[in-house]
């Protein structure tokens, strides 16, 4: 029911508008969902990491192409045999649901981040992001300072942010000339003043998250 397939970067795992035989739960590395606008233009409409899974369950065609990030490992299972599981076994469905209701919080983020006007903003809300959402998975490490390898090239972060690539680096340096970051190389950062990052991202509430209280006392 199961079959275990490595990927290496940039290839495609699935196509827009695909009707997939099987439902794709990823087991290392980022995979990116993009999005053809009727303009010609692509858009990255979001990530998928460690956990997540790809696929319409009881639907139709997949609405975006699954594409390839990082060195990838996808474990793919059967999509009627996924299906029939799924109606016998509560916990899976269970699990399903988790997975779409985590799918919806991801993409309200996502709004807010993108509801911000200046690049920097756009910027502070990703970073936030990873730290909170993907510890231990894309690169961050609770550290002194907290550590992150980017996961993503600055390429994919201006497409998923709205902006072009040098915009993207210059907001890079703001933060860096600011204090708020500390750039050891384009894809090598240190989070220097989280309350700084959460001002400037407009997300308030996360001054009380306790994924970022967890990143603050590891750091410590």
């Amino acid at each position: 029911m199961c079959r275990r397939k490595v990927y290496e970067a940039g290839a495609t795992v699935a196509y827009e508008q695909e009707k997939l035989k099987y439902i794709g739960c990823i087991g290392k590395g980022i995979l990116r969902m993009r999005k053809s606008l009727p303009d010609g233009r692509d858009h990255i409409v979001g990530l998928l990491v460690r956990g997540d899974m790809f696929g319409r369950v009881f639907d139709g065609p997949v609405h975006f192409a699954i594409e390839v990030a990082t060195d990838a490992e996808i474990y793919m299972f059967s999509r009627k045999g996924f299906e029939d599981l799924l109606t016998r076994s509560v916990e899976l469905e269970r699990m399903v649901l988790l997975n779409i209701l985590s799918e919806l919080d991801a993409a309200r983020e996502w709004m807010l981040i993108l509801a911000n006007h200046r690049t920097t903003e756009r910027l502070a809300g990703f970073l936030l992001v990873l730290c909170r959402r993907w510890t231990n998975i894309a690169g961050v490490t609770a550290s002194s300072p907290i550590r992150i390898k980017m996961p993503v090239s600055r390429k994919d972060m201006a497409q998923f942010l709205g902006t072009r690539p040098e915009s993207i680096s210059r907001a890079f340096h703001a933060l860096n000339d600011d204090g708020i970051i500390k750039l050891n190389t384009p894809h090598d950062i240190e989070i220097l003043d989280f309350d700084a990052l959460i001002d400037l991202s407009g997300m308030e509430e996360l001054h009380e998250d306790t994924a970022i209280d967890a990143l603050r006392a590891g750091g410590d």
